[in-house]
């Protein structure tokens, strides 16, 4: 994977969780959204990604990552309890689910740029 198709990949749970709130159909597990590593990009940063694991970048990344799933958990957990949650209070521009998204993306975008500096001064 690579860091675009990361970052697709991430994003994809944007979707997932609107799809999600319209119609909370138990499909999804709080307990099992909160884990970071059975998505794609938790995966690869368990994975391949791991050859990263030295730059800083890559150690904020996976503690993003982390905060993310977490709040996709809150954002499953409330949608289950009946609570009427817009999209916009759960996904919006000031949701919580929106600043770990946004985190997560800067962080593999910061990855991204430290490599291709590294490969540019070689």
């Amino acid at each position: 994977m690579d860091f675009d198709q990361a970052i697709t990949a991430h994003t994809n749970w944007k979707s997932k969780l609107r799809s999600y709130l319209a119609k909370p159909d138990r499909s999804l597990v709080p307990s099992e959204v909160a884990l970071d590593n059975k998505c794609e990009l938790g995966k690869w940063i368990n994975g391949e990604g791991a050859k990263h694991a030295s730059l800083p970048e890559f150690q904020t990344l996976r503690t993003q990552h982390t905060h993310f799933h977490k709040a996709a958990a809150d954002v499953v957990r409330h949608a289950d309890s009946g609570q009427n949650t817009s999209e916009e209070v759960a996904l919006g521009g000031k949701s919580e689910f929106s600043s770990a998204s946004s985190a997560v993306v800067s962080a593999i975008m910061a990855i991204k740029s430290k490599i291709a500096h590294h490969l540019v001064t070689k």
